[in-house]
């Protein structure tokens, strides 16, 4: 997918960018899990301030279009719906407390199965 901004038009660059990356996640373009280039080498590719890039990215955050992994990088949001980013981030933590204890997979997968079914 190829980004562009056309400094002739009214639309600010940040909101060009924007809706062009929504506009590629909705189309599927853009999927699930897919890295995006950093603020400052995109801003450079597209000859525009990197705080440019960082607002769209911003907004596109807060959206819950993408998430930053802190330096892993900015990734297109697993899940765009707002629950199931929440269930996705509680299990991503879970699974963090199941490594930092040193619980076997299954047995942890089992307490989640019977706290289901209460």
């Amino acid at each position: 997918m190829r980004l562009t901004v056309d400094a002739s038009l009214a639309v600010p660059p940040f909101e060009q960018l924007r809706t062009q990356i929504v506009d590629a996640v909705r189309d599927g373009s853009l999927t699930p899990g897919t890295r995006l280039s950093p603020v400052r080498a995109l801003a450079q590719q597209l000859g525009v301030a990197p705080g440019t890039v960082a607002r769209a990215y911003r907004e596109l955050e807060a959206a819950g279009v993408i998430e930053t992994r802190g330096r892993a990088g900015t990734f297109v949001a697993l899940s765009t719906d707002p629950a199931r980013r929440r269930i996705e981030a509680a299990a991503a933590d879970f699974a963090e407390q199941v490594r930092m204890v040193r619980m076997d997979a299954d047995e942890a997968l089992a307490l989640v199965a019977d706290a289901l079914r209460r």
